[in-house]
């Protein structure tokens, strides 16, 4: 079992109100390296993989850098395929 990244830390998402038009479920996960600001306020780079979108934001699964499992929605422009 993975240890999920507890809400203290988890990663901050969009506004909800980004999130208006519906998500797009991808079959095959795609590999990303993403910016996202952690639970502490900081700007950090993870890697990850994005398993669905909107052509606003992108959902994406990552490992903490202690290696707990975390689920964010950022801003696309935040995305990079790796």
């Amino acid at each position: 079992m993975v240890d999920r990244v507890p809400m203290r830390d988890m990663a901050r998402p969009v506004p909800s109100a980004a999130l208006t038009t519906p998500a797009h479920t991808l079959d095959t996960a795609v590999r990303v390296r993403a910016w996202i600001i952690d639970g502490h306020g900081r700007d950090v780079q993870i890697d990850g993989e994005a398993i669905a979108w909107t052509p606003r934001a992108a959902h994406v699964h990552y490992f903490d850098a202690n290696g707990r499992e975390g689920f964010v929605w950022v801003w696309a422009s935040a995305v990079t395929r790796t």
